[in-house]
């Protein structure tokens, strides 16, 4: 009975804990292949398709699990004034401290990154080419739902401040109107000597960008016309009222780049933490692994993103970009079973 409550309470929460908008996350995934070594690189270059489509399977995964919602936030706040100092970072430590239905209760990210982190070393040292890649694109989700402020408070739709609406603003509208013109270049991955160590200190920045997400929205509001806020959009073939372009444009300025830097962050910790699993697992010959191999023109394509990228650009997404596309469940999301549901 305690579960099914729990997954009730879940389920009321899940439109206020979306992720970073589909167009965010397909690009950040898709970006982060390129900040790999040649050893990597070619892989998931054959796999491009895979790990971006994918990038947004675990949010369509909520709609079905109640187990998958709080795998993408962690409300920090709830846990007194200094979280970071008094949350320990040891699962069991924190399910000794809080209990484990608190822990489900106010979000289990970092936690999350760290299992699908193993997961993902464990693919790699069995050559699993079906769960590298679902681990990938899971992992490459969740490392970056920690890079986005509003995963780790209360407030995570300004529903606490009347500022309802601000997550899909920050998240997606912004994203899907500026980011064709940031700079996204972060030079190549790096070895995380510690993954959870690592997840909390994206946490931790997160949070400290929190408030300001949504001071700098009360602040725009307090100037920016109440009658041009809204507009009638075209969001896929439906007509829908949506901030306007106008006032988008004006809370992207007065963040002063806080979007772009976030992204940035994520795409190079998502490569980052690839990487350092396939280290961990001991550096496994990949290109074994390529069936089928890239015919000539993706291998150009490929070789086309990889030098945008160094000059910090970015080539158009396929036409998933901006859509939910429907996708077939993996094997691992068919094969998973109702059991313990993990961090």
């Amino acid at each position: 009975m305690k579960f099914f409550i729990r997954s009730l309470l879940l389920c009321a929460l899940l439109p206020l804990c979306s992720s970073w908008g589909f167009y965010a996350h397909y690009r950040i995934n898709r970006l982060a292949i390129f900040t790999l070594p040649k050893g990597m690189s070619t892989f998931y270059q054959a796999n491009i398709t895979y790990i971006t489509e994918h990038a947004i399977s675990p949010d369509r995964r909520r709609y079905v699990d109640s187990t998958e919602i709080p795998r993408h936030y962690f409300d920090a706040d709830h846990f007194g004034k200094d979280p970071f100092h008094t949350m320990p970072q040891k699962w069991k430590d924190a399910v000794q401290k809080y209990t484990v239905d608190t822990l489900y209760k106010y979000g289990t990210l970092p936690w999350t990154i760290q299992y699908n982190y193993y997961q993902l070393v464990d693919a790699f040292k069995n050559k699993d080419t079906s769960a590298i890649l679902h681990y990938s694109a899971y992992l490459g989700h969740y490392v970056a739902d920690a890079c986005v402020p509003l995963h780790l408070t209360l407030n995570h739709d300004g529903q606490l401040t009347h500022q309802e609406g601000i997550h899909a603003l920050w998240e997606s509208r912004l994203p899907e109107q500026f980011s064709s013109k940031y700079n996204y270049y972060m030079g190549k991955a790096k070895y995380l000597e510690n993954p959870l160590w690592q997840a909390f200190i994206l946490c931790r920045n997160s949070f400290k960008s929190a408030d300001s997400v949504l001071k700098i929205q009360r602040q725009i509001d307090g100037v920016f016309p109440a009658d041009k806020k809204y507009e009638i959009t075209l969001r896929g073939k439906r007509q829908i009222n949506d901030y306007s372009a106008a006032y988008c444009k004006a809370y992207h300025q007065a963040l002063k780049g806080m979007v772009q830097r976030r992204m940035r962050l994520a795409l190079l910790n998502v490569g980052s933490y690839w990487y350092s699993a396939w280290v961990d697992a001991g550096q496994p010959d990949l290109n074994k692994l390529i069936d089928p191999a890239l015919s000539l023109a993706d291998r150009q394509q490929a070789a086309r993103e990889a030098a945008l990228y160094k000059l910090g650009q970015i080539a158009p997404l396929p036409d998933y970009g901006k859509v939910n596309k429907p996708l077939p469940p993996t094997p691992q999301e068919l094969g998973r079973s109702a059991g313990k549901p993990t961090p």
